[in-house]
C-alpha cells in the first residue's frame, strides 16, 4: 500500500539558483520538478508537496541556438484574429527577462489550481539581491549538476 503524505506532514524548504549563463530549458524542467515535489521520496501528486525556489541573476539567462531571435511566444486575447507572439529579445527590450522563465516553468506544469498554487512558490529576480535572507536558503549549484546547464559563449 502507498503511503500518501499529509497537509500536517509537509516540510517546504527554500532553495536558491544563480541564472549567470544558465541554460533555460533545463532550468525550466529542473525548478518544475522542485515546485512539484518530484525531487522529494513523499511526492504527492495531488498536494502541494514542492518546496520555494528563489532565481536571481535572470538578465543572465541564456538559450542555445539562434532560439534567442528565433523563437516565438504566442498567446491569443480571445478576439478572432487576436493571436499574439513575443521574441525572448521582446522581453528583455521591455525590461521583463524574468516573464521568460516564468512562462517556461508554467508551462512545464500541469494545468490547473494545484499548478497555480505551485507558481507561486517561484520567486524571479533581474539582480543579485533578494528579499528572502531570513529562510535558510539551500543554494543549488546549476552549473555544476551537468555541464550542458552553463553556455559558454
Amino acid at each position: 500500500m502507498t503511503d500518501f503524505i499529509k497537509k500536517s506532514e509537509l516540510d517546504n524548504r527554500w532553495y536558491h539558483i544563480d541564472a549567470t549563463n544558465v541554460v533555460v530549458g533545463r532550468l525550466a524542467a529542473e525548478i518544475s520538478k522542485i515546485l512539484r515535489g518530484k525531487n522529494k521520496a513523499t511526492f504527492t501528486p495531488n498536494m502541494d508537496n514542492g518546496d520555494f525556489v528563489v532565481i536571481t541573476n535572470v538578465e543572465k539567462l541564456k538559450f542555445t541556438g539562434n532560439k534567442q531571435a528565433d523563437k516565438k511566444y504566442y498567446r491569443h486575447t480571445g478576439w478572432p484574429g487576436g493571436i499574439k507572439e513575443r521574441t525572448p529579445e521582446n522581453f528583455v527590450e521591455r525590461n521583463q527577462p524574468e516573464e521568460i522563465l516564468k512562462l517556461a516553468v508554467k508551462r512545464m506544469l500541469p494545468r490547473g489550481p494545484l499548478s497555480k498554487k505551485q507558481l507561486t512558490k517561484l520567486k524571479i529576480y533581474k539582480s543579485e539581491k533578494h528579499p528572502h535572507e531570513a529562510q535558510k536558503i539551500v543554494n543549488i549549484d546549476f552549473g555544476k549538476l551537468n555541464k550542458k546547464n552553463i553556455k559558454t559563449n
